[in-house]
């Protein structure tokens, strides 16, 4: 029997829950990928799997099996990929998580120039704002913004964000306007909380030597970053928002920057990937472009409002992000 074989085989038979879609996609009969199941099951000598005529459910000994199949089929694909000829041009199933607006606004835009430079890569995107299980839900690499709580990933940076404090001219008209961080505690703010702590996310400003951190007040928390955007432009109070995202709504007047003179915070950008893993020649084509994506917004954000505290706020991010680079 082709180990290889079967191990793919039944990694597919569980994605696909069931032996017929599996055959489908493989383009195999049914009675040979159910014929190889059952032989590796008897080489094995355990049950993987729990057959119904309805469906198949995986046993306590199949997911530990399955999640071993994937790591070594994934090492088999990259050492083939490290040793062929065409190193220049990675191919084959690459799978990345980003953040929500990040892929709206800026990611998914780019990705022509994407495939011009990496055709045969067949990019699977999932597109939250909460932290995924990397190793349990199969992704290859992650683009994530902040502080990187788990520290079995490898991180590589890749950037920074920055945010800029905006609100709804709607909202300014019957509250007035901010001149200053601490007139942010008279006022009503858009807060963020954290999806995987439930943490609500300090403010940060910067101008000259001065630095204010503040817990702002507010009605509403949000945690996912479009609905964090549409609250503001509804005009349910002053928030603090990724430059890039604001930007569009800044230049049609649904949003207006307040506190101009002070640097909001600037947030770090990584791409993650588990330690046991090499940067496959797929994962380092991705960090790669995402580098450069994220550079060139570097010289878009100032057409916002410039700020000149913006390299000491990077200072400080770079000092207090304990993720290699």
């Amino acid at each position: 029997m082709d180990k290889l074989q079967a191990m793919e085989i039944f990694v597919q038979v569980v994605d696909a829950g069931g032996f017929t879609r599996a055959a489908e996609n493989m383009q195999l009969p049914k009675a040979t990928v159910s014929t190889l199941i059952r032989n590796l099951e008897q080489e094995l000598r355990v049950k993987l799997l729990n057959r119904t005529t309805r469906q198949i459910s995986v046993t306590p000994d199949g997911a530990a099996y399955y999640e071993r199949c994937q790591t070594i089929l994934a090492d088999v694909r990259d050492a083939e990929e490290a040793l062929s000829q065409s190193k220049s041009s990675p191919r084959g199933r690459l799978r990345v998580e980003v953040p929500t607006a990040l892929a709206r606004t800026l990611i998914i835009p780019a990705l022509p120039s994407f495939y011009e430079r990496y055709p045969e890569i067949e990019l699977e995107m999932g597109c939250t704002d909460r932290t995924v299980d990397l190793v349990e839900e199969g992704v290859d690499c992650a683009v994530r913004g902040g502080d990187l709580a788990d520290s079995t990933l490898v991180a590589r940076r890749v950037g920074s964000i920055a945010l800029a404090t905006c609100a709804a001219p709607s909202y300014l008209a019957l509250h007035g306007t901010p001149t200053h961080p601490n007139d942010l505690l008279a006022h009503r703010c858009i807060n963020y909380f954290s999806a995987r702590t439930g943490k609500v996310h300090d403010w940060i400003f910067a101008r000259g030597e001065e630095r204010l951190q503040l817990r702002v007040p507010g009605r509403i928390a949000i945690n996912d970053s479009n609905g964090y955007l549409a609250a503001g432009i509804a005009g349910l109070g002053v928030g603090q928002m990724a430059a890039y995202m604001v930007k569009p709504y800044v230049q049609t007047g649904q949003l207006e920057p307040v506190l101009t003179d002070w640097c909001s915070n600037v947030i770090p950008m990584h791409v993650v990937y588990p330690q046991n893993r090499h940067l496959s020649a797929k994962v380092r084509a991705f960090v790669e472009w995402v580098s450069e994506l994220l550079a060139d917004e570097d010289r878009m954000r100032t057409g916002l409002h410039d700020c000149p505290n913006r390299k000491a706020l990077l200072a400080d991010a770079a000092q207090a992000d304990p993720a290699t680079a």
